[in-house]
């Protein structure tokens, strides 16, 4: 029997690939694989080294726009060291163009599987172990001499008769600490042209009673974050709810489950029952919002209803149980600079909890690409394929929209400071765009963009900027950046990123009244009954101004058994002068 690995190279280390598993469950119990998965930040030869110790027969690797440079290396490596393995590529990057990948990799790769992999792989098998007559295959391409020869896909699989790929001995040791991936079904029903999705015609689904025996399995053996990769989970609403109904009766503590979710045909029946049913931090949307300009939607053969979407995602976020990530491509057809600008300010203030701002990919297989001419499109050669430019955004406004992405990363998506954001975008600045772009470029002129950063320097950064424009109210915006920077931390600060305004002994003339007159912090903070020890270990005081110009004192305090920080507001006339 030849040895069969089946590998990729994940985007980082807790990531998993289903592909490659969906693969090796199919091909049981006629063939066995090995699964070795690394990271595209792994040495190459260090891959290569790895993959060369299994000595392998077979070799199928799954193909990416984000591993398929490095995955290459690594071919090259291999055939000068196992010149006689057979390499096998597939997956989404390899299944398109496929003649240039041919002429590419021609002496390198072996066959390319075109599509849905399972039962090629198993034909490919077949005839690895018998004939070898590689024309009985259906689902691959290959160099005949120099002439390429591609054989089409017959019939799809039955999804419901398929094994499942979530019970391998050597997965249950890291299902705690990875994400796992599972999919319900197969395809999508829209046609956006940007998408690879939209070359699959139809949605086909998987058991549901199978899927629900391998979320159960998957509960049990430590899977925390457990991730739908169906393109719309909730195309079908009655599936929809009747798997959502499964997981919130069923799930296990500490389980998250993240969903794709089209955010304009969910029904406000279907949220209410979440907003009531489902615990807090059980699920996550993430919803493709794209654009919000229509005559660029149309070109993109994109449905979308931006009002009901709009209904849904402010539903969502009212019931405070589900966090939404919402997703921005800039680049698209007719989104001009000042266009983009718009659809950015109508998505931030929906306020999601995450907010992704992406960039077009030319992807191999899309209309887009094929029709790339008509809009005056300039792309990467090479993957991820990002455009460079088109006839109405040029490559120094996609900069400036990056300035925009990073200082977003940073300042929003991961909720640093969200009480001083607030504060900026509606008080300070025309739009939240215009927020985040001023701050994006002054960042880039500082060269901020190419270092590191602790927690500290983001506050002092902006502290920085914002003072550089000398027409804000900077103690407001200080004390707001206090709040947020306490509010936030674990644990008492040995050094905060601000100059302290109140002296060694003003501190302690106030602590000495708060042990007098616990009242004057408030009846929460009198609950708290703290010594004179645990008032000057665990606290700390400062200074603030409020938004209409009263003077306070904010007490932090850290709880050390939770590492909890909990703030009281003092106001100034209660402490004696």
């Amino acid at each position: 029997m030849k040895k069969v690995v089946l590998s990729t190279l994940n985007a980082k280390y807790i990531h998993t690939n289903l592909a490659i598993r969906c693969l090796k469950a199919y091909i049981e119990p006629e063939y066995q694989a090995e699964l070795a998965e690394y990271t595209i930040k792994d040495p190459i030869l260090n891959i290569a080294t790895d993959l060369f110790s299994k000595k392998p027969d077979i070799i199928g690797f799954s193909c990416y726009i984000w591993n398929i440079e490095e995955t290459i290396k690594v071919i090259q490596v291999l055939r000068k060291i196992l010149p006689d393995v057979k390499i096998v590529l597939g997956g989404p990057e390899v299944t398109y163009d496929v003649p240039y990948w041919l002429d590419r990799l021609r002496g390198e790769v072996d066959f390319i599987v075109l599509g849905e992999g399972e039962e090629t792989l198993k034909q490919l098998l077949d005839q690895a172990h018998g004939d070898e007559d590689w024309s009985q295959v259906h689902g691959i391409a290959y160099l005949e001499g120099d002439k390429p020869v591609v054989k089409p896909q017959q019939n799809k699989i039955d999804l419901r008769e398929v094994p499942s790929p979530f019970r391998f001995e050597e997965d249950l040791p890291h299902l705690s600490k990875r994400v796992t991936y599972i999919e319900t079904s197969r395809g999508c029903p829209f046609r956006c042209q940007f998408c690879l999705s939209s070359i699959e015609v139809g949605v086909r689904y998987f058991d549901r009673e199978k899927v629900k025996d391998d979320i159960r399995f998957l509960m049990k053996n430590g899977a925390k974050t457990i991730k739908f990769v169906d393109r719309t989970f909730n195309i079908s609403r009655s599936y929809a709810m009747e798997m959502f109904r499964f997981l919130i009766d069923e799930h296990l503590p500490g389980t998250v489950f993240q969903f794709e979710i089209t955010a304009d045909i969910m029904r406000p029946e279907v949220i209410e029952f979440l907003n009531q049913e489902a615990p807090a931090g059980l699920f996550r949307f993430e919803i493709g919002v794209q654009s919000t300009n229509d005559e660029t939607n149309d070109l993109v053969m994109r449905k979308q209803n931006y009002k009901k979407l709009t209904r849904t995602v402010t539903m969502v976020k009212d019931g405070g149980k589900i966090d939404q990530h919402l997703d921005l491509i800039a680049g698209l057809p007719e989104e001009d600079y000042h266009s983009f600008r718009k659809t950015f300010n109508d998505v931030f203030e929906l306020r999601p909890e995450e907010l992704q701002l992406g960039f077009l990919k030319m992807l191999r297989g899309t209309g887009l690409r094929i029709r790339a001419n008509d809009h005056n499109y300039i792309y990467m050669n090479h993957s991820p394929y990002e455009i460079l430019g088109n006839n109405v955004l040029s490559f120094d406004d996609i900069l400036r929209i990056k300035q925009v992405e990073d200082v977003l990363e940073k300042y929003w998506n991961d909720h640093r400071m969200d009480g001083t954001i607030e504060y900026l975008v509606t008080e300070c600045f025309e739009t939240p765009f215009d927020f985040f772009q001023a701050f994006g470029s002054y960042w880039e002129s500082r060269g901020w963009s190419r270092i590191g950063h602790q927690l500290e320097d983001l506050f002092k950064r902006l502290h920085e900027f914002l003072s550089s424009h000398g027409s804000f109210n900077m103690e407001v915006i200080e004390s707001l950046m206090k709040l947020d920077y306490l509010n936030n931390q674990r644990y008492k600060p040995r050094k905060p990123w601000w100059t302290h305004e109140l002296t060694k002994e003003e501190r302690s003339s106030i602590y000495q009244e708060l042990l007098q007159t616990p009242q004057i912090a408030g009846n929460e903070y009198m609950e708290l009954n703290l010594s004179e020890k645990e008032l000057y270990k665990h606290t700390l005081l400062e200074s603030i101004v409020s938004r209409n110009g009263e003077e306070h004192y904010v007490l932090a305090y850290f709880e050390p058994s939770t590492g909890q920080s909990t703030l009281f507001m003092i106001e100034k006339e209660l402490v004696s002068n």
